[in-house]
């Protein structure tokens, strides 16, 4: 438990390996997306959709990494572990992101989406 601590140090894994995360992460883990449905009288009502989990952030690069197997990423586990304790899983993943490395801070901006997003 993490008690009254909410925020700071968090852990990317991809399949079991944790990569080096920077900077801040944002997630979603899915469900559904209300919109209204508005008529020329008033609101009728809503619509659903379904919402794309995910989990998106920043690593850093390195020798180890190599990026086109970062690219062709399909089919992993990305677990993203937060500082509050929450643990928010994507299984059976892909990698979402271009794989556009920025060489000031060796950063690589990552999005990984999933059918299926879960909060533990």
């Amino acid at each position: 438990m993490a008690g009254n601590k909410r925020a700071g140090t968090l852990y990317l894994k991809i399949d079991g390996v944790q990569r080096e995360a920077k900077g801040e992460f944002t997630y979603d883990i899915g469900g559904e997306k209300r919109e209204a449905i508005v008529g020329a009288d008033t609101v009728h009502g809503y619509k659903t959709a379904p919402r794309v989990p995910f989990i998106e952030g920043a690593i850093t690069d390195s020798k180890e990494l190599n990026l086109k197997t970062l690219q062709g990423l399909d089919g992993v586990t990305v677990t993203l572990e937060l500082a509050n304790g929450k643990t928010i899983v994507l299984s059976n993943a892909w990698f979402a992101g271009e794989g556009t490395v920025k060489t000031g801070e060796a950063e690589i901006p990552v999005r990984f989406e999933a059918a299926k997003g879960e909060e533990s």
